[in-house]
């Protein structure tokens, strides 16, 4: 959503104003969330949260910002923030937040000087070598539109050519994959930047309530699995054999008990 500038100085003075009479804090608290629709990575949109930190003295005084993305490494956040503050610098004494939202939208791509390094920061992979096979478990929270979910999951990993599971357990949802670590990588973008699903009104929507629970390279007491399989089970024993059968006890028990809870 975007905010009319007249608009947030006149808001703006009315929190001051509350702050002034109830609050001894130094800090209000802004926060814009929205798409931005500037770079295409992978044919998706890159997706920003930026919090902005005024002090009282603002505009006088320089916000703090704070930069988060699932499709950007913290590096490159970084480099973002230290950006927008180069920017809010030249807009000392006048209002900047609304300034610095269309400067970011309009040079996005420009600071992001290395976009084949674009992964999730909350999910990603280990360090270690590219080669070897990896394995990655997710959690998802739920499937409103299960049908298609399931068959966009399964063109993906037969896409990039990975192999595993998508096991359902009662209300747990688990994905296991294997494969090449670029492989890998790749799903990660595609299943947090694709609409995969729809929300409650049956709008088409991307996965948010996506989990990492584990990944590693795959070990010699690893069994490999031979296809991409959707798999359902009646009771948790089920599941647990089904991690056993593939060498994985020990990633079951510290993981997937606690999803019961």
């Amino acid at each position: 959503m975007w905010y009319d500038p007249v608009y947030l100085i006149g808001f703006y003075s009315f929190l001051l104003e509350l702050k002034r009479l109830f609050c001894n804090n130094d800090y209000w608290y802004f926060s814009y969330s929205w798409n931005l629709l500037c770079w295409k990575l992978l044919d998706t949109d890159v997706l920003l949260k930026l919090l902005f930190r005024l002090p009282v003295n603002y505009p006088s005084a320089l916000p703090d910002i704070s930069v988060n993305s699932d499709q950007l490494t913290r590096a490159q956040c970084m480099d973002v923030k230290e950006k927008l503050l180069e920017q809010a610098k030249k807009h000392l004494s006048e209002p900047m937040v609304h300034d610095l939202i269309l400067w970011v939208q309009q040079h996005l791509k420009d600071v992001i000087k290395q976009p084949a390094a674009v992964c999730n920061e909350k999910t990603t992979l280990s360090k270690g070598k590219e080669d070897g096979i990896w394995m990655l478990l997710l959690h998802l929270d739920h499937m409103r539109a299960k049908a298609k979910y399931v068959k966009t999951v399964e063109k993906w990993a037969s896409d990039l050519r990975l192999t595993g599971r998508l096991m359902f357990m009662g209300k747990i949802i688990l994905i296991l994959l294997q494969g090449d670590r670029s492989s890998i990588k790749e799903y990660l973008i595609l299943q947090k930047t694709s609409k995969v699903d729809v929300d409650s009104s049956g709008k088409k929507c991307k996965e948010k309530m996506m989990r990492v629970l584990c990944e590693t390279e795959v070990q010699s007491q690893h069994k490999r699995f031979q296809m991409f399989e959707v798999k359902e089970y009646s009771a948790l024993e089920e599941l647990q054999k089904e991690f056993e059968t593939a060498g994985l006890t020990t990633l079951f028990s510290e993981f997937v008990p606690s999803l019961l809870k």
